[in-house]
């Protein structure tokens, strides 16, 4: 009898944990508060340990079509002259994708049979017992299963069934995100940070070059709420990088054109949770470890995540072998995400330092998180 799995959160992890087990032949439920399954308007850059998972879930050509590849990383000064760095500590020209946030998702939904997504749930509570997990939700409903994973993000409800609650950390940094059409200026095909003092400015192409993805992350004196939808002000963005090379400013122009959009977004993260698990519940993506974006590993490292929790899963002989499966997870992949986690606070000083002290990648990149928990599985036994 197929291991009873229920997903809770519909987002990039979510989606990409239920596609994992689907192809593990463990029965799988999504439960998303939202009333669709939608992402907002934002591209996010794939990288080799992220892509190597993705061609695991059977979407490796939806990537490679709707995506964007970076044949060319550049890292320049606000001037535009060209930042000194090693090539390992920046994007990798050829081997990083940009994609909409949108198309990525309905990649992964369309790998699942009809039925398995089911929009506004909102997860208010957890139980449990040793034979199963049941989850209860806002509209009266609840549901019971022999594995539950919560991919519920940053704010996640059933975190707080794992471990004590505690706040996102302030960074001390806004992003200003959004997407707007590609312009004939700018060389396609394109990553391009510019760093500086206290701020730097990043664009890479998405939705198979014809949009450009832009973030222009700036220091803050006043926290600002942790959201993907808060509108920006591309004045207020301007203002920020007046002076910077011309190129900044034709893409902020650009923002309140046909086809622009932009976003304000405080950033935020956690110091590493002791513990990802309890019982038959765990949690994956930024659920268990929120990370900076300033190695851009957040949506790589949750693919990581689902992975490696369905090679897992998948090796266990019955329900009874859960709890060591999810036990087996963790140990597998917390101290990776909490290097990974620390990592990108680094990297983010580093950036707003004109490229000083940037991180060495390598160890991020070539890491298959696939081989490694089959490995582990094909040794453990789950029962």
């Amino acid at each position: 009898m197929a291991l009873r799995a229920v997903v809770v959160g519909g987002g990039i992890g979510g989606m990409a944990a239920a596609v994992a087990l689907a192809r593990a032949g463990i029965d799988v439920q999504v439960y998303e508060q939202a009333r669709e399954l939608t992402e907002v308007g934002a591209g996010v850059s794939l990288a080799p340990n992220g892509l190597r998972m993705l061609d695991r879930l059977g979407v490796g050509e939806g990537i490679q079509r709707l995506g964007a590849r970076h044949v060319s990383t550049q890292l320049r000064l606000a001037d535009g002259q060209p930042a000194r760095h090693e090539p390992h500590q920046f994007a990798q020209p050829g081997r990083n994708v940009g994609i909409h946030r949108a198309d990525l998702l309905a990649l992964l939904a369309e790998q699942l049979p009809p039925g398995t997504v089911r929009t506004g749930h909102r997860c208010t509570d957890a139980g449990q017992d040793a034979d199963a997990v049941t989850i209860g939700f806002g509209n009266g409903t609840s549901v019971t299963a022999d594995v539950v994973i919560g991919a519920d993000g940053i704010h996640s409800v059933l975190q707080g069934f794992v471990v004590d609650p505690a706040e996102p950390v302030f960074s001390g940094v806004v992003a200003y995100r959004g997407l707007v059409p590609s312009m004939a200026g700018y060389p396609a095909g394109t990553m391009r940070m510019w760093v500086g003092e206290s701020k730097h400015f990043l664009v890479f192409p998405v939705r198979a070059g014809q949009l450009l993805n832009y973030v222009g992350f700036v220091q803050s004196g006043t926290s600002v709420r942790e959201s993907w939808s808060a509108a920006g002000d591309p004045a207020a963005l301007a203002a920020h990088f007046t002076g910077w090379d011309p190129v900044i400013g034709e893409i902020i122009a650009a923002i309140t054109g046909p086809g622009g959009s932009g976003f304000q977004w405080g950033m935020y993260d956690r110091v590493p949770l002791p513990r990802w698990s309890s019982g038959r519940l765990t949690l994956l993506g930024d659920a268990a470890h929120p990370m900076l974006p300033h190695l851009g590993q957040g949506v790589n490292q949750a693919l990581e995540d689902a992975v490696a929790l369905a090679e897992l899963l998948g090796a266990c002989a019955s329900p009874a072998g859960v709890p060591r499966a999810l036990a087996a997870y963790e140990e597998l992949r917390r101290d990776r995400t909490a290097q990974v986690q620390l990592g990108s606070r680094r990297n983010g000083a580093g950036y707003d330092s004109s490229g000083s002290q940037l991180t060495d990648r390598r160890w991020i990149y070539e890491y298959d998180a696939g081989t490694e928990a089959a490995a582990l599985a094909s040794t453990a036994r789950f029962s």
